[in-house]
């Protein structure tokens, strides 16, 4: 029996109460399209990279992506398991550990889902600083620039620089003559405020913008995830390419530097304690893109034929993630160098499109605004993709009985339309922090990676569990038994970087607010399950594992799962003291 005809036999509509459930509408490539958007993330973080692993930065994007393959074995054998869900390995892992602890699987769930939403609001904060350069661009100036110099001889401003150096006096008229020719559209602030002393708050221009983008988002994805697929391809293409041209044509027209890549040592010029923290946190921060390709099998449930289309997407969704990151980290380290790689447009991702242009174009304006172009719409297609898989893992949550049955809606295009405006509600918060200021950017990134890496760890784990609880059931593919051993490896490897490298980026308790957050799960789920629910489960939940009603099966892994739990807690606490910063 294929999984194909297990899913047609068992799933007549238990999919939802509302509407008609999701449509099994496209195939490997669909979903493949979808998940091409994930390039485009390296665009979030490639400046924060440089400043945290120096030298060391090619080579941590190349080693992350590469792990993020090996990982996707094992998410691509438990997707095969469950023809009938969406939503992603997070949902098909938490399956497993449901039978150990009815926290933990909610868990795995919530820790994916915060994980992800925030590239909604990340990627519009970027998109929307293109968007002001292009219709509000900020006015240029130099020493030399006659405004400067007529500013500098002017009587009204000479008590402004009286004592200073020729250098200081030229740098204050600049920043004047900038604030002053700066556009009213980038200066616009409706509201300014401190978050309980933790972030900045700020509501203009780029909330406005960044707001606007996430409706177009959710207006195309409202007709289903065919039409999402559709237009993710042409887009994709627009993306694709020119990232190819960028990570190539350096190779070939001298602007790549050799020098830019060694010697190979932390910023801190040392393989000390705080040079092994700083690799961590650049480990750690990479992986929330380099692993993100493993959205394609959030789609299970509409695949046309989900024993063939699951492994098919995410291998060659991840094929073309460590063919782009490698390629298009590798130039940009060739050609900027560690200073130009922390220069302020490159860390707050607005500058990464001029930086192209002078790679691949010599500075060519033309190119500059094609390229300019072309981040826009690799950033939609982040956000696009962004917002498919996390509302599809809301809906499945919501379906399972793990968070509020609201969100188990379809509309009739088969979109999880109440979970997609869960999500942009939630971001259009988190874009007031994040359009703030870079600290604010870094902050929520570093702590939606800790439910991230306390995610991959639970599935990486799931699979050995499902192997012995569930060992008869038909699995289309089936990881080799060494990657398996890897990617449980890799499960602990992760929570290392999680702790000793969350400290690195943005606040030194980011790994506490990280858990923090995750821990927002007991009251949802308390919620769902002992008052929607009255404590009982819905009997569709483990249909795919041969299970029904309240039966959820022998635990015949006995005190493993419990004791992975307990080491991993461990490799936590000691990454987290043990590692580092280097003194300020």
């Amino acid at each position: 029996m294929t999984l194909l005809t297990r899913a047609e036999e068992i799933s007549p509509n238990p999919q939802s109460a509302e509407v008609g459930g999701l449509h099994r509408t496209i195939n490997w490539k669909g979903a493949f399209w979808i998940a091409s958007g994930v390039p485009a993330l390296v665009m979030i973080s490639i400046g924060g990279m440089g400043a945290t692993a120096g030298k060391l930065a090619f080579l941590v994007w190349t080693v992350s992506v590469l792990m993020g393959l090996c990982q996707a074995y094992s998410y691509a054998e438990i997707a095969g398991l469950f023809a009938n869900k969406s939503g992603g390995a997070a949902v098909y892992g938490a399956a497993a550990w449901l039978r150990y602890s009815k926290i933990i699987a909610p868990l795995s769930v919530w820790a994916n889902w915060y994980a992800w939403t925030p590239v909604l609001s990340l990627g519009c904060t970027i998109a929307a600083g293109y968007i002001l350069n292009a219709i509000a661009p900020l006015p240029v100036f130099t020493p030399e620039s006659p405004e400067v110099l007529a500013w500098l001889h002017s009587a009204a401003n000479a008590a402004a620089i009286d004592g200073k150096t020729t250098a200081e006096a030229a740098k204050i008229a600049i920043a004047a003559l900038t604030e002053a020719g700066t556009p009213m559209l980038r200066s616009f602030t409706l509201a300014n405020f401190s978050f309980f002393g933790l972030v900045n708050i700020e509501i203009g221009s780029t909330f406005f913008i960044g707001a606007a983008l996430m409706l177009m988002a959710f207006a195309i994805q409202h007709r289903g995830v065919l039409g999402t697929a559709r237009v993710q391809m042409w887009i994709g293409l627009m993306v694709i390419v020119p990232m190819l041209i960028v990570g190539i044509v350096p190779f070939f027209n001298g602007s790549v530097h050799s020098e830019n890549y060694f010697p190979l040592m932390p910023p801190v010029g040392e393989w000390s304690n705080a040079g092994w923290t700083q690799l961590f946190g650049a480990l750690f921060i990479a992986g929330w893109s380099t692993y993100a390709f493993e959205t394609a099998v959030c789609y299970t449930r509409e695949f046309k034929n989900p024993a063939v289309d699951t492994k098919k997407s995410i291998v060659s969704a991840g094929l073309l993630c460590v063919v782009l990151y490698s390629l298009v980290a590798a130039t940009f380290q060739g050609y900027l160098g560690l200073d130009g790689m922390t220069s302020p447009g490159i860390v707050d991702g607005t500058g990464v499109a001029a930086a192209m242009g002078r790679m691949v174009g010599s500075g060519s304006t033309f190119v500059t605004h094609l390229l300019e172009m072309m981040m826009v719409m690799a950033l939609i297609l982040a956000i696009m993709m962004a917002m498919a898989g996390s509302s599809r893992t809301l809906y499945q949550g919501g379906l399972d009985g793990w968070l509020p049955k609201y969100l188990s809606h379809t509309n009739e295009h088969g979109a999880p339309t109440k979970a997609m405006w869960t999500d942009l509600v939630f971001n259009l918060g988190l874009l007031s922090f994040a359009s703030s200021d870079t600290n604010a950017y870094y902050f929520i990134l570093s702590i939606s990676n800790v439910g991230y890496m306390i995610f991959i760890f639970l599935n990486l784990q799931s699979v050995w569990i499902h192997r012995i609880d569930s060992p008869d059931i038909p699995r289309p593919y089936r990881t080799p038994n060494w990657l398996v051993a890897v990617n449980v490896g890799l499960g602990f490897f992760n929570l290392l970087l999680m702790g000793a490298g969350a400290k690195v980026w943005g606040n030194p308790n980011a790994l506490w607010y990280g858990i923090g957050f995750g821990l927002l799960i007991l009251p949802v789920f308390f919620y769902r399950h002992y008052v929607q629910d009255k404590g009982q489960f819905p009997d569709h939940m483990l249909m795919d594992l041969g299970l029904k009603s309240q039966d959820l099966g022998a635990r015949r892994a006995g005190m493993l799962p419990y004791l992975a739990l307990a080491v991993g807690a461990g490799v936590v606490l000691f990454g987290h003291y043990y590692f580092q910063l280097p003194p300020a």
